[in-house]
């Protein structure tokens, strides 16, 4: 006599036989269904079976932060050349001295200048000589025209000389302005000369430290219209700024006055406070990621930070104390519910009725589409609709009048236990 299981073993073999795949394809979709059926079982076993994780809702702070990176510098940076071409006779500072406004950093080879400098003081000398001797010229004859006119007047001399002496006149006063106009060119020379003698002294612009030095003696400097830097002096060590670049996803967040704190690599320990001081428009392009510059204001009176530096920063963006505060897993949490075969989305026959699905949250059955959270009461989920405010991507502030109360259980994922 034939069982169920020898009729089930021929029907496999007839199968097998005749080279049928397609009933090995239907004995997996019937697998399939069936553990989905399974699993459909478990999630609508009775409550005893359901099980909930929750954390409790608490009360405190939470910050806003927007997370960038940058670098320390000072917040007066000079770059000193020098404007004249010649060879460096002496360096008179190091790396690291501090340097007043008008100490002398280095002096160029200034015998050359000084030649042109004498050449010039000799050429003004000669120069008001002739205006001298132009004076007396001219002195002499304006008296002999004086005396040829009152000669002419009593008959004694004649037109034709009065003519001469009146031309003589004349080129005396213009020989005159001609000497004043050599010795102001000549005095015009010398100060151009003394003027260059002047820069032969290369000299720091403020009170400051040198940070770089690049001058050696002996040196040729060619000055052009990109002389090479020579010295590199920072104003002031102990009000220095942190220049940060804030991701475009970012800059619409963070505003100038907010506060902000950030770290180095030198202080691991070490929280260091700072400032939003300016924000620019201008944008910069790295492969292809679009940042802007943010300049920090920071105070660094004990000189721990040096320039350079490499820093991370946080900005707060948002801050808020004293709220009630739920974790944001909460938040994404909601209970599956099973989909019936009602003819339109969401599946139909067997399959509807097999599998669950998550309700969308924002296509709510009375269109609602404010965020929920679904708190254990009584042994069971219970939804409550509520404002939320800042997250700082951990938790959520919960904004008063939801109904929400400190120490309320609220499901954050749920399990059928075995």
């Amino acid at each position: 006599m034939s069982t169920d299981a020898d009729d089930i073993s021929k029907t496999l073999a007839l199968g097998v036989s005749r080279r049928r795949p397609w009933r090995w394809i239907g004995l997996a979709v019937l697998a399939a269904i069936l553990a989905g059926g399974a699993y459909y079982y478990r999630a609508t076993a009775p409550d005893g079976q359901v099980r909930y994780i929750t954390e409790p809702v608490s009360r405190g702070g939470v910050e806003v932060v927007v997370s960038a990176t940058g670098s320390i510098e000072p917040t007066n940076l000079y770059e000193i050349s020098s404007e004249l071409s010649g060879t460096i006779a002496a360096v008179h500072v190091d790396y690291n001295d501090w340097v007043e406004d008008g100490t002398v950093l280095a002096t160029l080879d200034t015998s050359k200048l000084e030649a042109q400098l004498a050449v010039q003081k000799a050429s003004l000398a000669s120069a008001e000589a002739k205006i001298t001797l132009a004076q007396a010229s001219l002195d002499e004859a304006r008296k002999t025209l004086e005396r040829g006119q009152e000669l002419s007047r009593r008959g004694v001399e004649t037109e034709q000389v009065l003519i001469g002496q009146q031309a003589a006149f004349a080129r005396a006063g213009a020989e005159l302005q001609s000497a004043i106009a050599n010795r102001d060119l000549a005095a015009a020379n010398l100060e151009l000369v003394q003027t260059d003698l002047t820069k032969a002294c290369i000299c720091s612009p403020v009170d400051g430290v040198v940070l770089n030095r690049a001058a050696e003696e002996g040196q040729i400097v060619a000055a052009s219209l990109s002389a090479p830097v020579l010295f590199t002096v920072a104003e002031d060590l102990t009000q220095m700024e942190l220049q940060i670049d804030i991701d475009e996803a970012d800059i619409g967040r963070v505003k100038v006055g907010q506060q902000a704190r950030f770290t180095v690599d030198a202080y691991d320990d070490r929280v260091f406070p700072a400032e939003i001081a300016k924000l620019r428009f201008a944008h910069e392009t790295v492969e292809g990621v679009v940042t802007y510059k943010g300049i920090l204001t920071l105070d660094n009176s004990d000189m721990a930070l040096l320039p350079g530096m490499t820093a991370t920063a946080e900005i707060v963006t948002a801050s808020v104390e004293d709220a009630l505060l739920v974790p944001n897993a909460a938040l994404r949490f909601s209970p599956p519910v099973a989909v019936e075969d009602d003819g339109d989305e969401g599946g139909s026959g067997l399959l509807g009725l097999v599998f669950s699905r998550r309700p969308d949250s924002a296509r709510r059955v009375d269109g609602d589409s404010a965020p929920v959270v679904w708190v254990l009461r009584d042994g069971g989920p219970a939804e409550l609709r509520v404002e939320t405010g800042p997250s700082d991507g951990t938790v959520t502030v919960i904004q008063p009048g939801s109904g929400l109360q400190e120490g309320d259980l609220v499901i954050t994922d749920r399990f059928v236990a075995d």
